[in-house]
């Protein structure tokens, strides 16, 4: 018996032994371990002081200096888009209103047409005569009021056929005019603006 305890108390020993080996070890490899980040933190620290303070504030200053004059740009972009835009509606606005004049003045061109015809006969003595002036002055006042509004009459006579402008009831031969130039205004035409608000109605040379 005695043996056996002897053989088991150096078994012991060297198992402590060991783990003291082991904890040495260990402890080793943690002081390296801290002595390597210290390094690096130390290196980091190195970097972090080499860079200029000057050379970041410039590259932060070019930064924010490119981030104004895109916001500048964008701002421009859409100030010149709304300014467009004010005034197509504007002009739009200004077209619905003529038109919407045009066609309320347009009932009252048959009126001035009918006084025209009536004043291709117009007597130029007596009482018809003196009548016929009276009617001469209410047509001028007519066209003048007209033309107060815009509207003014075509003159297409001996001018080229033009089917936007005027409207061919016929065609015939002339030896006065050239073919396609109009021969006659059968009905005036009128002009609002720079629009067509009643084609005339001509006859024009074959």
């Amino acid at each position: 018996m005695k043996n056996k305890k002897e053989q088991i108390k150096p078994e012991v020993e060297e198992t402590e032994t060991d783990s003291l080996e082991e904890n040495s070890l260990d402890q080793d490899l943690d002081g390296k371990g801290s002595a390597a980040e210290v390094e690096l933190d130390s290196e980091e620290q190195v970097e972090e002081q080499d860079e200029d303070p000057v050379e970041v504030l410039q590259a932060s200053l070019s930064e924010i200096t490119t981030k104004a004059e895109e916001y500048l740009d964008g701002w421009q972009r859409a100030r010149a888009e709304f300014a467009n835009y004010k005034k197509r509606v504007l002009r739009e606005n200004a077209d619905i209103r003529q038109v919407a004049r045009g066609e309320v003045i347009k009932l009252y061109l048959d009126i001035a047409d009918d006084l025209g015809r009536a004043l291709q006969e117009k007597p130029e003595s007596g009482e018809e005569g003196t009548w016929a002036d009276g009617i001469e002055i209410i047509f001028q006042k007519l066209r003048s009021r007209l033309e107060a509004e815009g509207i003014k009459p075509m003159n297409p006579l001996g001018e080229e056929f033009d089917p936007n402008i005027h409207e061919a009831l016929m065609k015939e031969e002339s030896d006065e005019y050239e073919s396609g130039q109009i021969i006659e205004v059968m009905q005036e035409g009128y002009w609002i603006g720079e629009k067509v608000l009643r084609p005339a109605l001509v006859r024009v040379a074959a």
